[in-house]
């Protein structure tokens, strides 16, 4: 999954899994080869100019030229081979000019000189193998990369900026930021009974929750296009887990359906609280008056959940996440990130446009990161839904 994903659909997928251009991007950042020349090849040239300035400040009766090996080292780690070769070529001329300075090339001590050399001469060769090591080992994290987000839009299947009467704007983070896969799940769908939303966290991260989400978001695809009532359509879902999900593990959900123009139905389980910003930027969490256990627990207790209604007018916001947001430690004091509190005025007015809406998301997610010091420990979901009606 990505560390920032827009509520757009997603690119046509090559064989692979990705556009080519996509998987050239990822090769790039895997290898930092999408920094420039100059930029990359700054260390190995500070390093050639240190060990230069060392010598010749400490005079001639100190021979420092042999440090100049440290210089093919430093350029291994950020250099493509040639670019090592061309690089530590300046090295050499480095160590050739010292030597004459320190007066190391004369028929008494020529042999420092000589050792110098092919002792830098052999170790940028296998520098440069090492660099060459090295983008072998990018290409295939890349390849993995993209596989890994291909997988990803498989199974979250992102909807536009627009469904049915709906306005979206999203944020997604996974904390597994190698694979960019994580057990937060979203999808918003227009059905015959109206726009169904549906937001999950499920326990755990890694392959094993994308698992878990697949389970819940294949029956949600179902069953919001064959249920008349979201209760229905969530007890398709809470079936599908008992059958496939192994024991122990569990899913907070919550749904949503938009049918009548100012009115929106909500059924939770166990999930974090959704949020409607009014007009006026005043924040309202919206409980559920009867809140029910999450998704695979539901053998556990007696009854069944009920859904209620929220009004939800043209000016508001509803605001959905997962506990990675709420749950975010400030940097310092570990205080955890108060969404109620600050979402108001940062979403005021984002029902204006789907560009103000997507502004809006940005902010908050912007505001999170500030609050945590720019990392997240935990999947992360921000999902902003405004009527676009």
């Amino acid at each position: 999954m990505f560390p920032i994903r827009r509520a757009q659909s997603p690119s046509t997928p090559t064989a692979a899994g990705l556009p080519p251009g996509r998987q050239h991007d990822a090769l790039l950042a895997a290898d930092l080869q999408d920094v420039p020349f100059w930029r990359r090849a700054t260390p190995a040239l500070v390093a050639v100019l240190l060990v230069a300035l060392a010598d010749f400040l400490t005079g001639k009766d100190r021979y420092l030229a042999p440090l100049m090996t440290v210089v093919p080292a430093i350029a291994a780690l950020t250099l493509k081979p040639g670019e090592l070769l061309g690089i530590c070529s300046l090295g050499i001329f480095a160590v050739y000019g010292l030597s004459v300075y320190d007066g190391v090339d004369n028929i008494n001590d020529e042999r420092f000189l000589y050792g110098a050399i092919v002792s830098y001469v052999v170790l940028t060769l296998f520098s440069a193998w090492v660099a060459r090591i090295r983008m072998r080992r990018a290409a295939a994290f890349a390849a993995v990369s993209s596989v890994a987000e291909a997988a990803q839009r498989a199974l979250l299947r992102l909807p536009g900026p627009v469904v049915g009467p709906l306005r979206l704007a999203v944020r997604y983070v996974s904390a597994a930021d190698a694979s960019r896969i994580g057990g937060d799940l979203y999808s918003v769908l227009e059905t015959p009974h109206g726009t169904r939303v549906a937001v999950g966290d499920v326990r755990g991260k890694g392959l094993a929750a994308v698992q878990t989400a697949a389970v819940v978001l294949g029956a949600f695809r179902e069953a919001a296009y064959d249920e008349a009532g979201l209760r229905g359509v969530a007890a398709r879902i809470e079936a599908s887990v008992e059958r496939h999900v192994p024991d122990g593990e569990f899913t907070t959900a919550l749904f949503a359906e938009f049918r009548a123009p100012g009115e929106i139905e909500l059924l939770q389980y166990g999930h974090v609280p959704p949020i409607r910003v009014d007009g006026d930027g005043r924040a309202h969490v919206l409980d559920a008056p009867d809140p029910w256990v999450p998704l695979g627990l539901g053998r556990l207790t007696v009854g069944e959940p009920s859904s209620w209604g929220q009004p939800f007018g043209a000016d508001d916001v509803l605001v959905l996440c997962t506990d990675g947001v709420i749950e975010a430690r400030h940097r310092k004091s570990g205080e955890f990130y108060p969404l109620a509190e600050r979402v108001g005025p940062l979403v005021r007015g984002a029902a204006r446009s789907a560009g103000e809406l997507e502004a809006a998301v940005g902010r908050v997610y912007a505001d999170l990161l500030a609050h945590t010091g720019g990392a997240l420990k935990d999947d992360a979901l921000l999902l902003l839904i405004t009527r676009s009606d």
